[in-house]
């Protein structure tokens, strides 16, 4: 029997999908284009933005009908309801097996899930949110999480991973920044860049989202109007995606809910288009954040049908509708027939949703959907990992007195609405906080121990009492006698306090959890002042989505320590900081703020955004970004580089020895930024365009090398171009960016330089050790 030339794998995968378009009808070529979500829930609190009335159910018999022609994807068949991860991917390759079946060339589904932090499906491993990994300031132990995530979605038939989140925090009251990295776009894109090459090299396409602007909501409101201008939303917005995209090979992206000055993301071929394919050369797929197409039509109102909508979306660059078929289904038919449509644009989606297909496997005639092996979700090595990176993101804000470590045989008060709750562990795209509660009863499927637990295990001479004190945010303060009694029988109070992640005001922090201010939620502030006024030393540890404002207790704590959502290893990282087991090498990804109004705020200011004489609001953060202390102390020593003339096409090496002059190991964070005094557009006062962690051993010293290029100080200009111009700039070695171990001053000669698309887009670093 002959072969047809697009299931030969020995032909190029064009020329396969070329001949299958050209047999296929438009109804099938239009099932490739959207995705069904089975067991979705139309009634009651959802999973997803207006779920309740954008979900269409499918009968058996309509199931069976609509596969047919095809389908382009099966969306979250783990991460819908609790399935136990064996019987859900046997479910799943019967399921494909179904689909191939039907139609007529045998072409399964796409299947797609949210991993985040982690797969979202029951008994996966939750690992840290993606505002702790900026946190941890360590690509490649991202990229090795993400490469476990890969391999664990790839056991089970998933395909396609809705993951990573690449927004920049430009207001940090919107729910969703503990899903962001934090508020740089270099730390973004270089962490982002790290998460897309695990997923990537375990065969699961990367999804960048949310593209684009989605953080820039007006007021930090969820889905809230655009308002960003043209240059921050080409250096500070963009930069991550481009990152992503060049350096980490993401193969899908994801279009965001948002309009930005009036033109819906979804239906802008200015940016789906033009930017993302003709310029940045994208050539994987686009798909619709979920019911965004239909949002043209309902939210927006730039569409008045769903014919309409479909159009705007395919015309601008939209390959994939979803979660689920509504726009491009029937009355993308219709409108195609009916000559509304041009059927090409239809051609062009199938195509690349094909051309994925095809990559992936699924065109190959010996494909198969059956797992390989057993299915082991929350694995030893897993929870390792989850371990260290929990760990490492954990930040020591200040320590001014040496109150930690703990001593291990002291008498602890631990209190707080956070201590003994295991899904204070957890952001809202974990299983458990995400799914788990439309389940009561149905048991977390993965152990998470709490910081009360943990703190007991890690010392168990110690004597560790514990009272709540109140709840996240009941105003309730009935609890407060009990806490403030057993703080006063006790030799330190250890407060943990935060957030509670939740979805569409189900919880403090989370999609469509925005805050009104950066106050600490509930009465937790009144506990906390409550506590330090017994005058028993108080460690504040928080554990939450987003920072809030600690000016109120400036120099009245003994100790703060922050960890965001660290995830089902989280307790013991935290235990073991206070314990002095783990020393602490966290540094910030966001500011800490001072007052809970003057905001919002990010250290991405120009001079304008910084405190002065013309407005009584000092946004000065309590501790800046990339801020961090340790258990041990660093000493930053001959430090070589700058002060000389560069062409605006050059570069130089700055370099300086960091020296570990304590009494145990530890890791510095050796962050370089860039000041430049006068430009043609107004600049961030500084900005982080460099990076190293360093782990030194006692006594121990390494060299850390910068290669900066001036490709690193381009920024778009009033015409719209990204240039780098002549002149003076500083770059500046630091431990944060308010502290600064070094400048070095460099002249950029030469003329106004138009960097391409090739550009350098980050600062390679080198270490070698120090004898």
């Amino acid at each position: 029997m002959t072969t047809a030339p697009w299931r030969d794998p020995a032909l190029p995968a064009a020329a396969r999908v070329d001949d299958l378009l050209s047999r296929m009808t438009l109804e099938e070529k239009t099932a490739q284009l959207y995705g069904v979500w089975v067991g979705a829930a139309t009634d009651g609190d959802g999973v997803a933005p207006h779920q309740h009335d954008m979900t269409v159910e499918h009968s058996e018999e309509e199931w069976a009908e609509l596969i047919t022609q095809g389908l382009g994807q099966l969306t979250r068949s783990f991460g819908t309801a609790p399935v136990d991860p064996a019987l859900g991917a046997q479910a799943l390759a019967r399921a494909q097996r179904r689909i191939a079946e039907a139609g007529r060339f045998g072409i399964p589904a796409v299947a797609h899930e949210e991993c985040l932090a982690g797969f979202t499906a029951w008994q996966a491993t939750a690992y840290p949110v993606p505002l702790a990994w900026g946190a941890a300031w360590d690509p490649p132990l991202v990229e090795e999480m993400a490469r476990r995530i890969g391999e664990d979605l790839r056991s089970v038939g998933v395909h396609q991973g809705l993951a990573p989140v690449l927004d920049v925090v430009r207001d940090p009251r919107w729910g969703r920044v503990e899903e962001t990295i934090g508020e740089d776009p270099y730390l973004v894109g270089t962490i982002g860049t790290a998460y897309v090459r695990g997923l990537e090299a375990a065969g699961v396409v990367a999804t960048l989202k949310h593209f684009a602007g989605y953080a820039s909501s007006a007021g930090a409101r969820n889905l809230a109007p655009v308002r960003a201008g043209i240059r921050e939303f080409a250096d500070v917005t963009l930069p991550p995606f481009e990152m992503a995209l060049r350096e980490g090979g993401a193969r899908s992206v994801m279009a965001a809910y948002n309009e930005t000055d009036g033109v819906p993301a979804s239906a802008d071929p200015e940016l789906l288009t033009r930017l993302l394919r003709e310029e940045w050369g994208f050539t994987g797929t686009v798909v619709a954040d979920y019911f965004g197409i239909g949002f043209l039509q309902t939210l927006h109102r730039v569409a008045g049908t769903p014919a309409e909508a479909a159009h705007a979306a395919l015309a601008a660059g939209i390959d994939v509708e979803l979660p689920t078929v509504k726009c491009y289904g029937p009355p993308l038919l219709d409108a195609v027939r009916a000559g509304q449509v041009p059927e090409e644009l239809v051609d062009r989606a199938a195509r690349r949703v094909l051309l994925q297909k095809c990559e992936l496997g699924l065109l190959d005639e010996d494909w198969t959907p059956e797992p390989a092996g057993p299915v082991t979700l929350d694995s030893t090595g897993n929870r390792i990992l989850a371990r260290r990176l929990a760990e490492e993101s954990v930040v020591l804000l200040d320590n001014p007195d040496g109150l930690l470590p703990l001593a291990p045989d002291t008498r602890i008060a631990v209190v707080g609405p956070r201590a003994a709750d295991a899904l204070a562990m957890l952001g809202c795209y974990s299983f458990p906080s995400h799914v788990l509660t439309h389940h009561p009863g149905v048991p977390a499927g993965i152990e998470i121990p709490t910081v009360l637990d943990a703190l007991r295990t890690e010392l168990p001479d110690a004597k560790v009492t514990f009272a709540q004190g109140c709840d996240v945010t009941d105003p309730d303060t009935a609890g407060f006698d009990e806490a403030v009694a057993r703080t006063a029988e006790a030799d330190v109070c250890v407060a943990v306090l935060g957030d509670r992640a939740g979805l569409f005001g189900r919880g403090t922090s989370g999609e469509g959890c925005d805050a009104s201010d950066l106050g600490l939620p509930g009465v937790q502030g009144a506990l906390l002042d409550a506590l330090v006024a017994t005058g028993v030393p108080v460690v504040l540890v928080l554990l939450t989505g987003r920072p809030y404002a600690l000016g109120r207790w400036r120099g009245r704590l003994g100790a703060v320590v922050q960890a965001f959502f660290p995830g089902e290893e989280g307790g013991p990282a935290v235990a073991g900081v206070l314990s002095g087991r783990v020393n602490p090498s966290g540094r910030l990804p966001v500011s800490v703020p001072r007052e809970p109004g003057g905001q919002p705020w990010t250290y991405l200011q120009p001079p304008l955004g910084l405190a002065g004489e013309v407005s009584n609001l000092d946004p000065t953060p309590l501790y800046a970004f990339g801020h961090g202390r340790s258990y041990t102390s660093f000493a930053w020593e001959d430090a070589t580089g700058g002060d000389t003339e560069i062409g605006t096409d050059g570069g130089c090496d700055l370099a300086v020895t960091v020296r570990n002059t304590g009494d145990r190991e530890g890791a510095e964070v050796v962050q370089l930024y860039l000041h430049d005094p006068v430009a043609s557009v107004t600049r961030p006062d500084v900005r982080l365009v460099g990076y190293q962690r360093v782990a030194l051993a006692p006594g121990e010293a390494a060299r850390v090398t910068f290669r900066f290029h001036t490709d690193l100080s381009a920024f778009t200009d009033r015409s719209g171009r990204r240039v780098v111009e002549p002149g003076a700039l500083e770059l500046r070695l630091a431990a944060s960016s308010a502290d600064v171990r070094h400048t070095a001053h460099l002249t950029l000669t030469g003329p106004v330089r138009v960097t391409g698309t090739g550009r350098r887009l980050r600062c390679e670093t080198e270490v070698a050790e120090v004898g």
